[in-house]
């Protein structure tokens, strides 16, 4: 047996005391974004620091924990925050908690981020389905030795966010008359804001929102053949189409826009 599926054993099996039983659906929760989980009903939570293998989330507005429970029918397994390529860990350790999604038989997850938006039509408080992303962090979570049990060696990335998930996805949107928008997401490997110029590449090669994390979250899901739903809330405008950029604002827009994000993602999970 290889380390990592020892490990993931460890996880699960931890977590499986804890009480953390079936789950349908995990969901990745960003910066500012951890509240909903905060209605997640017969809760457990287990902090990220007391589950085996995990590493802990450092970043302002992210919670660092693990809640279980049942939310709009489904039973599902929440991240309130990530960890971030940027704070020191490997891929590996970034993307360990979908792995362990995996191994808990989790079918899907929803993963969600605050970005930058490069898209001209783009305002701060938007929110953006993920169709595709470009990877601009300069690593991959599955370099090294593949492990075959967990997904083939070559994953196909064509359809890594779920079409039929994104249908219903603008489905609800369109019922609650919220204003979707739609395109890639270009994840950069931070812990820097990009520059006005990285930002003008990013336009020109067809990014519409930017961003430190998801991706390599992504890849892992694809991998592991787990269906994915992907929403990036637009924090803010990108390098160069605004005066400054702070993190400060990327909590509060958050926090502006919750109800409306909360909602759209509660309604999605019903129909899902």
């Amino acid at each position: 047996m290889t380390k990592l599926k020892e490990q993931l054993q460890e996880t699960t099996a931890f977590l499986k005391e804890k009480g953390i039983g079936d789950v349908d659906f995990g969901l990745i929760l960003g910066s500012g974004l951890g509240e909903l989980a905060d209605e997640i009903e017969e809760p457990i939570a287990v902090p990220f620091s007391e589950v085996p293998h995990f590493s802990v989330s450092t970043v302002v507005g992210h919670a660092g924990q693990l809640v279980y429970g049942t939310l709009s029918g489904k039973k599902v397994l929440a991240m309130q925050g990530r960890f971030h390529y940027y704070e020191g860990h490997s891929m590996q350790v970034v993307t360990y908690p979908v792995r362990m999604m995996a191994a808990l038989g989790i079918h899907s997850i929803v993963v969600t981020n605050a970005a930058g938006g490069v898209n001209k039509a783009f305002e701060p408080g938007n929110l953006m389905l993920i169709t595709d992303h470009i990877n601009f962090t300069g690593d991959n979570p599955l370099i090294g030795e593949n492990e075959d049990e967990m997904g083939p060696r070559f994953p196909d990335m064509s359809q890594a966010y779920t079409k039929d998930y994104q249908e219903i996805a603008r489905k609800i949107a369109a019922e609650q008359g919220i204003s979707l928008k739609e395109g890639v997401y270009m994840g950069f490997s931070g812990p820097t804001y990009e520059t006005p110029a990285e930002i003008h590449m990013a336009r020109t090669i067809g990014a519409d929102a930017v961003g430190m994390s998801t991706v390599a979250e992504v890849i892992v899901a694809a991998h592991s053949g787990l269906k994915v739903l992907g929403i990036s809330c637009i924090t803010n405008l990108a390098a160069g189409m605004q005066s400054s950029l702070n993190h400060e604002e990327v909590v509060e827009t958050t926090q502006r826009v919750k109800e409306q994000f909360k909602q759209l993602i509660k309604s999605t999970l019903e129909e899902l």
